[in-house]
This record gives structure tokens, sequence and C-alpha cells, in this order.
């Protein structure tokens, strides 16, 4: 009986498992670097991201930069400045204007700063979110 009951559960995980795991797909046209930033809040250029719903931008990190958000002074959120949609070229830097990040590409494609998700134009993927730590009064942002 433990036998019966040992291969049916085998046979259960080994037919549940699918070798196309959509969720997971990387986007090709973005590539993982690796980074690590600290912005420290007692400086006067990353003041703004002392209060909720501001945002600090930097073209120096990441592939053609990077926001982060301050969502309740606990919680921070930190995406690539490059079109997810398309690969980096001159057009696919993205401006942030207010809390929107717009590519310059003809296709319009906008995306919310708090979420990463598309909100205007057509494509596949949301923006490239990179992790972020608070410790004290510093903000750390990496991949």
């Amino acid at each position: 009986m433990k036998n019966s009951l040992f291969v049916l559960l085998l046979m259960a995980l080994l037919t549940g498992c699918s070798a196309n795991d959509d969720v997971n797909e990387r986007n090709p046209n973005l590539v993982d670097l690796n980074f690590r930033i600290q912005l420290n809040l007692d400086l006067p250029e990353y003041n703004n991201l002392q209060y909720p719903g501001n945002h600090y931008t930097t073209y120096n990190y990441g592939i053609k930069g990077i926001v982060v958000y301050n969502v309740n002074n606990s919680q921070y959120t930190a995406f690539e400045l490059s079109d997810p949609n398309h690969p980096p070229s001159s057009c696919s830097a993205m401006v942030v204007e207010g809390l929107t990040a717009k590519c310059n590409c003809d296709d319009g494609n906008e995306y919310s700063i708090i979420t990463g998700e598309l909100t205007k134009g057509e494509g596949q993927y949301a923006m490239k979110a990179y992790r972020v730590e608070r410790r004290g009064n510093t903000i750390e942002v990496y991949n």
C-alpha cells in the first residue's frame, strides 16, 4: 500500500512539472548587471527620498539609469530606466515625469514607477525591478 501511494505521488509530481515556465521567462532585451549603490539620506542630493511619494533618478547605474521611489518610508521600489520592451538604444532611455517613466521611442510606452507596470503603449514586459533595502538613513539598491 505504501509503495502504491509513493508511486502515485511521484507520478503526480513528475507530470505536474512543465518544461515551459513562462512565469520565469527572462527579458531578452535587458542584461543582468551586478551593481550596488548606497543613497545616504543625510545628503541633500537624496533629501526627497525621506518623504513618501517622492523619487530619485540617477543615470549613472543600471543599463540606462535607475529610479527609486519612496512608498511609505519603510517600503521603496527601484526600477531600470531602459524600456523593457526595446533593446537598449538611444530612444529606449526613459525619462521620469511625475509617477510615470516615459519611453522616447515612437510607440509611446509609459510605466508606473511605483509598480513597474506598463500603463500606456504595448509590450510584454514590465520594468526591470531592483532590490532595495533601507538601513537607518541609508537606502541600498542592488541587483
